[in-house]
């Protein structure tokens, strides 16, 4: 049985700041930092903004592109390292907002970055297994930075919503691999407020490890090389990783263009691949293959063969934002309300 995505829908905050505005604050060189994680910008959720609500506005744009009832998903994941309940399902609630049917399975995902795409694998395995016949996988954060921390000048939100079928497929999914370690690269303990990272230790054996080695696998195992993709798209925590693995791997950089998204809106983290890829099917055509890695700290990759089907033609694209129009719809501010916005700023009773 073929499996692939049926549909997609995407949603990023459209409030921005510059990573000079965070540096001044901390007394460090911004536009320093900016040139050397090549991020020009990053996005940033505003007040009522959560991963509940980016994954709602991701899926009703999925659902606004097809003529699929909501009624007929059978399962709902929501792959995510910030989402707003410790104990109280993401999942649920978006079901809830979509109006899909109780009669479903629903759960959270967290696998640092690659939980969305560990999401896509688990909605390829029901369908293709004939448990359910459609299944919604979302990859979404609003990602966290300490004051003053590198991750601050990065981490950012946003998301993508995956309709995963077996019928009217626009992107076959021809197959899917993974690479999985323990490697502590990044972590965030219960209660925390904010991650704790490995500083250069998250490059090569974390991040670089991870993405070759799956990438590599998915050459073996199709009998594939970079020259047989139009695009590729790879996990994205600054905008030098992807451009500096995607070369070591053979692809070009007009292969990676149009999923680079981290130089205008920061790392989406959970939403990073699944947001590069609803870019790229924005403007895909028939026929067009994708090449498409996860990397998730902790640490592991998912890796994807794609092909874009005839049903793409068909598909109401301009039912819904494409990719980069979200990333243009901006509106910069500066570090108090950034803060304000963020809750970096903590009551002393709250503390308390």
């Amino acid at each position: 049985m073929d499996v692939g995505i049926v549909s997609y829908g995407a949603y990023i905050p459209r409030y921005r700041i510059v990573p000079g505005e965070i540096g001044k604050v901390w007394g460090a060189d911004g536009e320093a930092m900016s040139r050397g994680l090549y991020i020009l910008s990053k996005s940033v959720p505003g007040p009522d903004e959560d991963v509940i609500t980016i994954s709602v506005e991701a899926a009703r744009s999925m659902l606004r592109r097809c003529d699929v009832d909501p009624k007929r998903i059978g399962a709902i994941y929501v792959g995510s390292e910030s989402h707003p309940y410790a104990v109280k399902p993401t999942s649920t609630i978006v079901a809830e907002a979509i109006e899909a049917s109780p009669d479903m399975t629903a759960a959270d995902f967290e696998f640092a970055c690659k939980a969305g795409t560990a999401a896509m694998q688990c909605c390829l395995g029901l369908v293709g297994s004939g448990m359910i016949e459609y299944g919604m996988a979302i990859g979404a954060d609003t990602s966290q930075g300490a004051p003053g921390d590198a991750l601050e000048y990065s981490a950012s939100a946003g998301g993508a919503a995956f309709l995963i079928g077996s019928k009217d497929i626009v992107a076959k999914i021809n197959r899917t691999v993974s690479y999985t370690t323990d490697t502590p690269d990044f972590w965030r303990r219960e209660g925390q407020d904010y991650p704790s990272h490995g500083g250069r230790f998250t490059g090569e054996p974390a991040y670089f490890k991870h993405i070759t080695s799956a990438a590599k696998r998915l050459f073996e195992v199709m009998g594939t090389t970079p020259a047989d993709y139009d695009y590729a798209v790879f996990h994205q925590p600054n905008g030098k990783f992807p451009m500096r693995v995607s070369k070591q791997l053979g692809f070009d950089d007009k292969q990676i263009e149009t999923g680079l998204l981290t130089p205008f809106i920061g790392n989406t983290y959970s939403g990073a691949v699944p947001l590069g890829l609803a870019s790229v099917l924005d403007i895909a055509k028939p026929g067009q293959r994708i090449f498409a890695v996860a990397y998730g700290s902790g640490a592991g990759s998912d890796a994807f063969d794609i092909t874009v089907t005839d049903a793409i033609e068909g598909l109401r694209r301009d039912a819904a934002p494409t990719v980069r129009e979200l990333v243009e719809r901006k509106k910069f501010i500066d570090y108090a309300t950034y803060a304000k916005y963020k809750h970096k700023i903590k009551l002393k009773e709250a503390i308390e």
